[in-house]
């Protein structure tokens, strides 16, 4: 029988294996939406593509990152026609970032592949099983929002 102890060390335990699983994948779906993508510009990529269009303070703000970093990264996803600069309709001073179509359409193509692949391997598990890993999952998640 273990202890709450050893229960929390083998939660860390797993959790750094779905960290490094994460990050692997994370490789996987940027190098399937474009083979020269690296993964944190994909993640950027996302992020414009849900969230977009926006300035590029707003992008470095919701990543923690100086404009530099992003503006090489969002460089980077121009050059490989994933995302595109336009004049901001409310300032034309400024300019708004956005995934291009092309950009969309591949995270698209990615997305319904790697949907297919997680559900497929997921498949013995009941849905009230799934329902309960995503209950308790999330609820791990907010109790270590503060961290």
């Amino acid at each position: 029988m273990s202890t709450r102890d050893d229960d929390l060390r083998r939660i860390e335990s797993e959790v750094g294996s779905l960290i490094r699983r994460v990050k692997r994948v994370m490789g996987e779906r940027a190098r399937d939406v474009h083979p020269d993508l690296h993964p944190m510009t994909y993640v950027i990529l996302t992020h414009l593509a849900t969230n977009g269009p926006m300035r590029g303070a707003d992008l470095s703000d919701a990543f923690g990152m100086d404009k530099g970093g992003v503006s090489r990264q969002v460089q980077a996803l121009v050059d490989l026609g994933l995302v595109e600069r336009q004049p901001d309709p409310e300032d034309r001073r400024a300019i708004l970032l956005d995934a291009t179509d092309e950009g969309r359409k591949r995270l698209e193509v990615m997305g319904r592949h790697r949907s297919d692949r997680f559900d497929e391997r997921l498949a013995a598990w009941s849905d009230a099983e799934l329902a309960g890993f995503a209950d308790k999952l999330a609820a791990y998640n907010t109790a270590l929002s503060d961290d």
